[in-house]
């Protein structure tokens, strides 16, 4: 990422997309190898991991399936015409089709074929992971203008033992407590549902691993979805109940059209708290869903026997914007905008979480703030709208009450009050309650 400035990460990430957009991604297989690999060496993060977790590895109740890669694929109608051509859309192909080289009838065809009626322009985006068939995908309207005759289907793919591979960003901190940051990078050509997750991610990690220091560890990966976060926590689980704090699932974050907060299966979590606390304040109009409306991998974190104190931050929620699993999907969706937006408030929730600590006054009663120049000298109406803040905090700041709670109990940004808490902490007036 050349650009390091504030203005041109938003730009930089956009970039990042436009590279990766044309690579034919699955749940395993040489695409997502290719994409992680742009991914770790476009933004510099020479700690990123790739890990490979071999066909028919048990990971509870699931086990890691066939590798799947593919070269071409095409149909070729009874005018000689390449239709359903894999080079011009990847979507074109149903993801994790197996080989398939013969001629068939029209009517034989259509049993191989998927569309979408109710959107006649958009390729669907369809997988088969766990049976094996072949298909191809089409827009609705190409499909209306098949004719019969004979078809030659052409499909040049390989199923194999091979492995499923996931990146893993660890970057250490004061504590052993962790940030949980997960994205997914398994699908093909779409740009808001598969592209901004993994690129704000580790954009965030870029900007953790710029930090002087952290109190956090960070625990960052990309994974292919629901496999990939089953086979993680498989390996995982047990030092991630013990260490992660909070968490957040990155998904759908690249459009300019809304903000969106999916909660954690109880929404009573520290993640559940900064993440509604840093929304409300800075874009109070985000949509909130419930627990029940989740799709992705806060299923499995969230799991009975899991239960990881994680939620979800998005723009707008996967399923609820008209281009989601589809070509429509594409880079004129994401914008550099959309995908600042998510990373600003994402950065803000991490800093919040930094910033989280419990604090006690260090004198009896009210402290005489005047003595040190923190509270006018002169009382007048003005004056305590003028310190209204500072008075809020610090009349919480008992032992028992964290910064966050306190700002939630006076209204406040958290990131507002950082000046209040820097003053009195120099002024000796709190102490931090271990």
């Amino acid at each position: 990422m050349k650009n390091s400035n504030t203005e041109n990460i938003g730009l930089d990430m956009y970039q990042l997309c436009e590279k990766l957009f044309p690579i034919c991604r699955s749940i395993t297989g040489e695409g997502f190898r290719r994409s992680l690999n742009i991914l770790k060496n476009d933004l510099e993060l020479t700690n990123l991991q790739a890990f490979e977790v071999p066909t028919g590895t048990k990971c509870f109740d699931w086990e890691v399936p066939k590798e799947w890669n593919i070269s071409d694929a095409y149909i070729i109608d009874p005018n000689g015409n390449r239709i359903c051509d894999f080079k011009v859309s990847n979507l074109h192909v149903v993801g994790y089709s197996t080989p398939v080289d013969k001629e068939i009838s029209l009517e034989d065809l259509q049993e191989h074929l998927y569309s979408l009626p109710e959107q006649p322009t958009a390729i669907p985006y369809i997988t088969s992971y766990y049976k094996e068939r072949w298909g191809f995908c089409i827009s609705q309207i190409e499909r209306e203008k098949l004719i019969a005759g004979t078809y030659k289907v052409y499909i040049d793919s390989e199923l194999k033992d091979g492995s499923l591979t996931y990146g893993e960003l660890i970057i250490p901190g004061e504590t052993e407590q962790e940030i949980f940051i997960s994205s997914y990078l398994c699908h093909p050509s779409m740009a808001n549902n598969e592209l901004s997750g993994p690129v704000v991610t580790l954009s965030l990690a870029k900007w953790l691993l710029s930090l002087e220091s952290r109190k956090y560890t960070y625990r960052i990966i990309i994974i292919p979805e629901t496999i990939g976060s089953i086979t993680y926590l498989s390996r995982n689980y047990k030092t991630m109940k013990e260490n992660v704090v909070a968490g957040f699932n990155v998904s759908c974050v690249g459009d300019d059209r809304a903000y969106s907060y999916l909660p954690s299966k109880e929404g009573n979590t520290l993640a559940d708290t900064v993440a509604t606390h840093v929304l409300k304040h800075s874009h109070p109009d985000f949509v909130s869903y419930s627990f029940l409306d989740r799709q992705s991998d806060e299923r499995q974190y969230c799991s009975s026997g899991i239960d990881l104190p994680l939620c979800s931050i998005m723009r707008t929620k996967y399923g609820c914007y008209p281009e989601y699993h589809t070509s429509l999907d594409d880079l004129t969706l994401v914008t550099p905008t959309g995908l600042f937006g998510a990373y600003k408030v994402l950065k803000r929730s991490i800093e919040c979480l930094e910033a989280n600590e419990t604090l006690c006054t260090t004198v009896l009663c009210e402290p005489q703030l005047g003595k040190r120049g923190l509270y006018p000298t002169i009382s007048t109406k003005e004056s305590s709208s003028i310190v209204k803040n500072m008075m809020n905090f610090l009349v919480y700041c008992d032992g028992n009450h964290t910064n966050l709670e306190i700002a939630e109990k006076i209204n406040a940004p958290l990131w507002e009050l950082e000046e209040v808490i820097s003053n009195l902490k120099a002024a000796d007036l709190l102490r931090v309650v271990v």
